[in-house]
């Protein structure tokens, strides 16, 4: 890895064979709980889970368990999917209770299955677990397209004797840029390509 990732914004990466849709639940996309992106998030979002199922790729969306008393704690209305899933298409909803989409969830015995090897991942937190899925995809060597516009975070408020707030695209910024240089980030969603494994 580099020690300046140069993070080419390529604008047309060769196709993914899947996607992965990281925590779209509603308690982070709807109401006053929303990222502040939320509804360009979801039209992106929304365009590349259609385009992914119209080429017969492999539509993955993550969710995330809260704890007791947070807004995603299971079996809340925050914490359900947003976006509906296709299940007679073989979409499949992963559970998960830690930022790592990964870990524990089976993701890499079901992509591995499927002959996956090129995905994009787009979602919320961008910093978190964007950031953490997107990260364990790329060292277990699957080529990993991120669009810059269908992934978002919060605004980080300020710290006192640290730094002032930190704007949300901010943010969503450094996330891309903290994963090196083999993550391929592409400007626009409707430049990622999909194809069956």
């Amino acid at each position: 890895m580099s020690e300046q990732p140069a993070h080419p914004a390529t604008s047309a990466p060769k196709p993914v064979q899947a996607l992965i849709v990281v925590d779209m639940q509603s308690a982070f996309v709807t109401g006053d709980g929303a990222v502040p992106e939320a509804a360009r998030v979801l039209d992106r979002t929304r365009d590349l889970i259609a385009r992914a199922r119209a080429a017969g790729a492999l539509v993955i969306q993550l969710q995330n368990d809260g704890e007791a008393g947070a807004v995603d704690e299971p079996g809340t209305p925050g914490w359900r999917i947003h976006l509906p899933v296709d299940a007679d298409r073989g979409e499949r909803v992963l559970r998960k209770t830690v930022d790592d989409g990964f870990e524990e969830t089976g993701l890499a015995r079901l992509l591995t299955d499927a002959g996956v090897r090129d995905l994009a991942v787009c979602g919320v937190q961008s910093e978190m677990c964007v950031l953490a899925t997107a990260r364990t995809a790329l060292e277990l060597d699957f080529r990993v397209v991120l669009p810059h516009d269908a992934h978002a975070t919060y605004d980080i408020p300020a710290a006192e004797g640290i730094s002032e707030a930190v704007p949300a695209a901010m943010a969503s910024r450094v996330a891309e840029w903290a994963l090196g240089d083999e993550v391929e980030i592409v400007a626009r969603a409707r430049d990622v390509a999909f194809t069956k494994p």
